[in-house]
């Protein structure tokens, strides 16, 4: 009888210990569950996600910024689920990047709006644009459209009937001045603003300002903006509705992120929440 004891003694130890480490494993995973990761690519982004992070710690939330290095990876890293969400990005890039990578992400909330338009270094009139002048405009066909529906509202180019900006370089069906297309990545865009022969460079304040330029310096800006150009946080069409993200858009949208827009970065942006 007394080794039965011992038995039963050792038997609800073993039970007890196990139960302990059930909870702690339980814990730890609540305490996982409560990290949302964001990848981003650059400023003001990346700062809109930090101000993000500083309101959600007041409700035990973490979010965590991984920024990289180019236009594909933070679109992978969500895709792949390595991260939760990310801010970047509008919505043509975004679907074009499913098209391209058959992937399901889906925009959760527009944040801003930036000022984009174009750049000229020699010039200060759409005026005194010459003939034949090279016109840098983005390599991914997103932008591209963006860039020529901008030409457009100057008169600088007619674009076939009702393709907005959806248009490629094939539907400029009028360019008088003969205008010669420079197709360069966005990332690279701003270097060309000091190459021979350029007279217009297409650009978003985020690179341009790498050269010390803001929209302000722009020969011309956007007139008609299209709110699918709003930059977008972007989920996954499996985590949409999951309490992570529906916690960033809380933060993502909060008083906090809006005030540090209209006072940090009226200049190059506005607000689209």
């Amino acid at each position: 009888m007394k080794k039965i004891g011992l038995g039963v003694v050792a038997l609800v130890a073993m039970v007890t210990l196990a139960a302990c480490g059930a909870k702690d494993k339980e814990a730890g995973n609540a305490k996982e569950d409560k990290v949302i990761t964001v990848a981003g690519q650059a400023a003001p982004m990346t700062d809109v996600v930090k101000v993000a992070a500083e309101v959600a710690k007041k409700d035990g939330w973490e979010i965590k910024l991984v920024q990289v290095n180019d236009n594909v990876a933070y679109n992978d890293m969500v895709a792949s689920k390595e991260a939760d969400a990310s801010f970047a990005q509008h919505v043509p890039f975004m679907e074009k990047y499913n098209s391209e990578k058959a992937a399901n992400l889906v925009a959760i909330q527009p944040i801003y709006d930036a000022k984009v338009g174009f750049y000229s270094k020699d010039y200060q009139s759409v005026d005194e644009i010459p003939e034949n002048s090279k016109v840098a405009i983005p390599n991914d066909a997103s932008n591209e459209g963006r860039a020529l529906a901008i030409l457009a509202e100057q008169g600088l180019i007619t674009l076939t009937e009702g393709v907005g900006t959806n248009a490629t370089t094939k539907d400029v069906i009028e360019n008088p001045k003969n205008l010669e297309w420079l197709a360069v990545d966005l990332l690279n865009l701003a270097e060309a603003y000091s190459e021979p022969g350029v007279s217009l460079v297409y650009n978003y304040p985020t690179y341009i300002s790498k050269i010390g330029l803001k929209p302000t310096d722009a020969l011309f800006l956007e007139e008609n903006i299209d709110d699918r150009f709003s930059i977008q946080l972007v989920a996954r069409e499996d985590n949409k509705d999951s309490e992570k993200i529906k916690a960033l858009h809380k933060y993502m949208t909060s008083d906090e992120v809006r005030n540090f827009l209209e006072e940090e970065h009226s200049d190059t942006l506005v607000p689209s929440f």
